[in-house]
């Protein structure tokens, strides 16, 4: 088996020049919107300049954040993506209108699924969630940049 590893100490590169970016894309809630959200943002965030083990931590918590929203929102729902980079943070916040609040979940090994929030918790500089009085809740995480 392989070592594990803590990517959120890893080293990373950033271009000097940096603008704020603060952007949306709204999904319908279907099997392929995680696929589409992480293209999405490492589009994004590659044209900032953010490269190496932070861009992947980036995408990996993207897509799960919205697996879980596709997973356990309403099937002909939508879901809203948040970005927002600027020079120390990037954050993604992804927003559906299912109902429950989300919690941190600590499987069994060999369980198929349920690992998506320790994963954000773990690799994350903060995350959070919040909701919505007209219905729904969102959940985002912050990633620090490497200066």
């Amino acid at each position: 088996m392989g070592d594990v590893r803590d990517l959120s100490s890893a080293p990373s590169a950033r271009r000097s020049g940096w603008r704020l970016v603060d952007d949306e894309l709204t999904l319908h809630a279907e099997r392929h919107a995680p696929r589409l959200a992480r293209h999405w943002v490492m589009r994004a965030v590659a044209a900032e300049g953010v490269v190496g083990s932070t861009n992947q931590v980036i995408e990996l918590l993207t897509g799960e954040l919205v697996s879980n929203a596709v997973v356990h929102g309403p099937a002909d729902g939508e879901v809203q993506v948040g970005l927002r980079i600027d020079r120390r943070t990037v954050r993604v916040s992804v927003r559906d209108t299912g109902q429950g609040r989300p919690r941190v979940r600590h499987p069994e090994p060999t369980a198929p699924s349920g690992r998506g929030l320790a994963l954000v918790e773990a690799l994350s500089s903060a995350w959070g969630t919040a909701t919505h009085p007209d219905g729904g809740k969102t959940v985002w995480f912050d990633v620090e940049l490497d200066d």
